[in-house]
């Protein structure tokens, strides 16, 4: 088996290219995924920025929904970046109506928490996990997580406020790493993706 993993990045609303030019970077096979056949052939997957109302509902419409919880709950590693991290979190503060999570961290997130579209910004940010220095964080419309369970790992804060997360194989943030050509975290999950390869391979 080839050590090059095959990771997917959702292709229904975001910035998707950005994903799968910084995967490449991070000597991964990176697909854009949008159905399930699509889903089942990935060894991990990206849940990119956007808008995370439209997202879920997307991925509702296109029947990618519910097979991805089920992987998740499988154990597939996940990245989730600002409207990603929101889906990954089991709980959202202020849901808009009918809006769905795929879940997988114990965490409860607040939506747009940061500010609006003209309030975004750019900070260093220190992530537990990703040697050298900080990480330059990208943050649009981003949210933050209020809180987390007993299982969910804080990898960084910025003022004051949790933006970096991991439970297991799910990994998110809320800023965008894939926009400022760092692709640490990108690598960082690649690993995460061929550490679960490998142990399934055992």
């Amino acid at each position: 088996m080839s050590d090059t993993p095959v990771i997917g990045v959702l292709a229904l609303q975001g910035d998707v290219r950005e994903h799968l030019v910084a995967l490449a970077v991070a000597d991964a096979v990176a697909r854009p995924v949008r159905r399930p056949e699509e889903l089942a052939e990935v060894d991990g997957l990206v849940l990119p920025g956007g808008e995370s109302t439209t997202i879920s509902k997307l991925a509702v419409l296109f029947g990618v929904m519910e097979p991805l919880r089920a992987r998740v709950r499988d154990g597939m590693p996940v990245y989730g970046t600002c409207a990603g991290m929101i889906l990954l979190a089991d709980k959202i503060l202020d849901p808009r109506s009918g809006q769905e999570t795929v879940g997988g961290i114990d965490m409860i997130v607040r939506r747009n928490a940061f500010g609006r579209q003209n309030e975004s910004f750019e900070a260093a940010v220190d992530v537990k996990g990703v040697e050298g220095d900080a990480v330059e964080g990208v943050f649009i419309r981003a949210p933050w997580v209020e809180s987390v369970g007993a299982a969910a790992e804080v990898l960084a804060e910025h003022d004051g406020h949790i933006v970096a997360v991991r439970q297991g194989n799910a990994l998110a943030t809320s800023f965008h790493p894939e926009l400022t050509g760092d692709h640490r975290v990108h690598r960082l999950f690649a690993d995460m993706v061929r550490a679960n390869r490998a142990a399934q391979s055992l």
